[in-house]
């Protein structure tokens, strides 16, 4: 496991641990939902630009069309 040091406004952490106690789960743990969320929205975004790269841009148009 890893450690990361983060640096922001003291305002903005105030906010994210009320909001971690609003959610009952430590700030660590919220911070890895966050970093969870990014990674799938990553992954999405890599499958889809391949899937991009090999399909066939006509027969995509036609099926938009359906």
């Amino acid at each position: 496991m890893s450690t990361l040091t983060l640096r922001i406004p003291d305002s903005k952490y105030e906010r994210l641990k009320s909001y971690a106690k609003s959610k009952e789960i430590s700030l660590n743990k919220l911070f890895d939902e966050f970093a969870t969320i990014a990674l799938i929205q990553f992954d999405a975004k890599t499958r889809f630009d391949a899937m991009r790269e090999k399909g066939n841009k006509g027969r995509g148009l036609e099926l938009l069309d359906k």
